[in-house]
């Protein structure tokens, strides 16, 4: 079985394009979705949003990725918390289905058949959810109130079902829980209380289920989880996150890896070049040459062998500094995994 390669979302702003223009036409555009109100037809929306997702989406198809992910260009969490705070203001925990909207996913869906007739052939798309520790760490904090907690695995589950795209143009091929603080910065929560928050979550079928993790500290924890498939892990700015992974246990746990081969670790990288000298690279100097990324597939599949079912960048690009520079390393990241 071939390794599939994906993205795991965000995407610099294009070229151009106002932060607070968009981050306010996002959430307008959000409450217009949920009305039923046509987005295309307000010329701010048009301009500030809709447009903005359509052209940055199809980018990262052109670049080759099996899998893709919609383009992130709004804060992770707070995407998903302005339903719970709307939620909160009722009294309650769960959002209603209604607010279960991801605003993305309305344009691709809209556009799908002149996106499809343009890289020619169906679109398979992954669809990043922030996870329930994560939004629960944010809301409420690290003391564990148990129901809550569930309410916002509940609230992570109506956003997959809302998420669900299916027709001959795209399909939700991939949804995946983001946890990143998970085994940097924990809910004060035994193993048990995590499974059973995760398998709430994980509650769907018909899509690849995956679980995006910075650490790998607490992978023994997630084992378990009924329903979730993949672990998703950095491997290129971080080479010993999988050193304790193994895949004597993945084999026992009937568990898929997704190993991260090429860094985003944006800062870091401008630091090193920095110290070289090299105060305003060029995009081909941001990314790294197409023989280190392979060099670290050729690594991840040989520890994990068919347990390697997904592979691509780390993490998000939301902090590059340019689309060209995102752009360019997700193309070389395919083209570094499917060289002969």
């Amino acid at each position: 079985m071939d390794t599939l390669i994906d993205d795991v979302g965000s995407f610099p702003l294009p070229h151009g394009v106002d932060r607070s223009s968009f981050d306010r036409a996002y959430v307008l555009a959000r409450e217009a979705i949920i009305k039923g109100k046509p987005v295309k037809q307000d010329k701010f929306l048009f301009d500030n949003f809709y447009r903005v997702v359509l052209d940055s989406f199809r980018k990262k198809c052109e670049t080759g990725l099996d899998v893709v992910n919609y383009p992130q260009h709004f804060d992770m969490n707070e995407q998903f918390s302005i339903a719970i705070r709307h939620a909160m203001s009722r009294g309650t925990f769960l959002i209603e289905k209604k607010e279960a909207v991801i605003p993305e996913l309305h344009v691709i869906e809209e556009e799908a058949k002149s996106l499809s007739e343009e890289i020619g052939g169906r679109i398979l798309l992954r669809v990043s959810i922030t996870g329930p520790m994560e939004l629960y760490l944010r809301e409420v904090g690290t003391a564990l109130h148990k129901d809550v907690l569930f309410m916002f695995a509940e609230n992570a589950r109506e956003s997959v079902k809302a998420a669900m795209l299916d027709s001959k143009y795209v399909k939700t091929e991939v949804v995946s829980l983001d946890e990143p603080s998970f085994g940097f910065h924990d809910i004060i929560a035994d193993r048990d209380t995590v499974q059973e928050a995760l398998e709430k979550a994980f509650d769907f079928r018909g899509v690849t289920s995956q679980i995006h993790l910075h650490s790998s500290a607490r992978f023994a924890d997630l084992l378990n989880v009924r329903n979730l498939q993949v672990m998703s892990f950095e491997y290129a700015a971080s080479p010993k996150n999988i050193e304790w992974v193994l895949k004597s246990s993945l084999d026992r746990a009937d568990k898929q890896i997704r190993v991260g081969i090429s860094r985003t670790d944006i800062n870091s990288i401008l630091a090193e070049l920095h110290d070289k000298g090299i105060t305003k690279p060029t995009s081909e100097q941001l990314v790294e040459s197409e023989d280190a990324i392979r060099k670290r597939f050729l690594s991840g599949r040989e520890k994990f062998g068919e347990r390697m079912t997904f592979t691509g960048p780390d993490c998000g690009l939301g902090g590059w500094p340019s689309q060209d520079a995102a752009e360019l390393l997700l193309k070389r990241t395919v083209r570094a995994v499917k060289k002969e």
